[in-house]
């Protein structure tokens, strides 16, 4: 099968894209059309459903390669034992301090998480920028600019 891969850029995105490739599904029949699309959803019931929902009748079949993947406190562990690397790009001041923006996606973060933070950040809590990992052929070199507070939400400018 050929599959698209909805890509954010964030760590999720990121893993979905490994754990595919794992599962040797992308390279799978190179001259065919794409068939289907993977998200790297892991939980939201309503996500999911309007995902489902809007590539009904397309021709794509939705895949959920980290859905239910056992908790995504595990999960988030196991991306970093297995080399994925990611900066939080944006944080809501609402659910986390703004001093995470900015910060790397590392077991000190997670250890560092406030009760009822996900620690993928699922529920909207921050956003990430993987830029290394099994799923990358190199490295993206990126540094931490300016970090700004907009509507609620903090974000850190990301330098390349």
């Amino acid at each position: 099968m050929k599959t698209l891969l909805s890509w954010s850029s964030g760590k999720d995105s990121a893993w979905a894209l490994h754990e595919r490739r794992m599962a040797a599904a992308v390279r799978d029949a190179v001259d065919a059309g794409f068939t289907h699309i993977a998200f790297g959803d892991l939980h939201l019931e309503d996500i999911r459903r309007h995902r489902e929902a809007r590539l009904a009748g397309s021709g794509l079949e939705p895949l959920f390669p980290l859905w239910n993947h056992g908790g995504t406190a595990s999960l988030a562990h196991e991306m970093i034992a297995a080399g994925l690397e990611a900066r939080i790009t944006c944080v809501d001041s609402r659910t986390l301090d703004r001093s995470f923006a900015g910060r790397r996606f590392d077991t000190a973060l997670l250890a560092d998480l406030q009760g009822g933070v996900d620690p993928c950040g699922e529920n909207g809590e921050f956003h990430t920028f993987a830029f290394a990992g099994p799923m990358f052929r190199a490295a993206i070199d990126v540094g931490v600019g300016a970090v700004i507070e907009r509507q609620g939400f903090v974000f850190a400018e990301l330098l390349g």
